[in-house]
């Protein structure tokens, strides 16, 4: 590239950094883990060799094996004098053990609660924290979809191994992460920061340009629905989108089509058999017909639960992280997504995107035309509640 040659994705950075406000960062290292066999020994060994501090925030925080280790990790790391803090949904990790909290409770491990049901108005309670974030040392972030549970153990082998994938992020970009959860621990904890903050500088860690979002539980259009919105509209070849939870507003709907319209090849990936919400994949699949009239395509991946948020646009752009592609996401939960020019990441994510895809059913638009009438009652059953899905 000569100096007066435009860097790639220079259009789809400046677009996105004026429309949401937020500047990207240059010079991140963003590696991609897929599944719990990769994520889950790379986010322990992490906790493992902290030094100073830890600031790990997620929805889910349920039962098992796997649970106990991370437990143990961040109880050690306390236990060895450094601050670790844990901020743990109200609703989505109700199910974590008691002796789990005890253990990490006596070690000094400072656990929060975002939104305790019990505690707060039947408005809140609608509105969580979706965002999972790992902040280690402040140099080193984790983001994604995973969850701490057994279901996301193992290489997505079979339907008790769930489809996922994480990220780990090195660089100026990490501020961006801790950021995200120094919001919702600002809200749920009297102190934001302490001496043993270091707020130090971050250097390069690679090539990558970073930009990252929040999603909060607001009324009106948010952040995350305009960098949807961005990468749809900037989309000039291939939009590709894994999501486990699909039931946009028709909003988003008429912008998947009027990208397929214009020649853009659209093509999404969701969850088939094994789906852990069943009233979420009605919701979306009452859109399939329209969808597949504007040339969209869409797959249902077979083996296991698929939980991934990953969006890649035209071999140079990516996002991932833990916003869903439905109406939860988009205007009830809090949400982090990166958004990430790098066209060795995206050609990574591409490919495991083409492995799923061989692990999938193409839905047919004539035979999802002719499909009975039962399946037809049932999306329109949930439609009353789509809004909250």
């Amino acid at each position: 590239m000569t100096s007066t040659e435009t860097p790639p994705g220079t259009e789809i950075r400046r677009r996105l950094e004026r429309l949401i406000g937020i500047a990207a960062t240059e010079g991140n290292s963003v590696r991609p883990l897929r599944n719990g066999d990769e994520i889950f020994p790379a986010m322990l060994a992490a906790i493992r060799a902290a030094e100073h501090t830890v600031d790990m925030m997620t929805f889910v925080y349920w039962t098992g094996g796997i649970a106990r280790e991370f437990a143990e990790a961040l109880a050690d790391r306390a236990r060895a004098g450094l601050r670790v803090r844990l901020l743990l949904d109200g609703f989505g990790s109700r199910l974590i053990e008691q002796d789990q909290l005890d253990l990490m409770a006596r070690a000094g491990v400072d656990v929060s609660w975002f939104r305790r049901p019990a505690w707060i108005s039947p408005l809140k309670q609608n509105h969580r924290c979706h965002r999972k974030v790992l902040v280690v040392d402040e140099r080193q972030a984790f983001t994604g979809g995973v969850g701490i549970a057994e279901e996301w153990c193992g290489d997505a082998r079979g339907p008790k191994e769930w489809r996922d994938t994480h990220v780990e992020v090195r660089g100026p970009a990490v501020d961006g992460l801790a950021a995200a959860f120094a919001q919702n621990w600002a809200e749920c904890h009297e102190t934001l920061f302490d001496s043993r903050d270091r707020f130090v500088e971050l250097p390069p860690a690679g090539d990558a340009v970073v930009q990252v979002v929040r999603g909060s539980a607001s009324f009106g259009w948010q952040d995350m629905q305009t960098l949807l919105r961005v990468v749809l509209e900037s989309a000039q070849h291939r939009f590709r989108l894994a999501t486990a939870y699909f039931a946009p507003d028709h909003y988003f709907i008429e912008l998947l089509c009027a990208t397929a319209r214009r020649g853009v090849e659209v093509e999404i990936l969701l969850p088939g058999p094994y789906t852990d919400k069943r009233v979420c994949q009605l919701a979306g699949q009452h859109h399939y017909g329209a969808l597949l009239d504007c040339g969209v395509r869409i797959w249902q991946y077979q083996p296991t639960m698929l939980h991934t948020k990953v969006i890649t646009v035209d071999g140079e752009v990516s996002l991932v992280g833990s916003t869903n592609f439905n109406r939860r996401s988009l205007d009830h939960d809090e949400e982090v997504m990166l958004a990430v020019i790098d066209s060795g990441l995206t050609a990574t994510l591409d490919a495991h995107f083409a492995e799923d895809l061989g692990n999938s059913a193409r839905i047919d638009p004539a035979r999802w035309r002719t499909r009975p009438l039962a399946q037809r009652a049932r999306e329109l059953a949930v439609r009353p509640i789509r809004r909250y899905l």
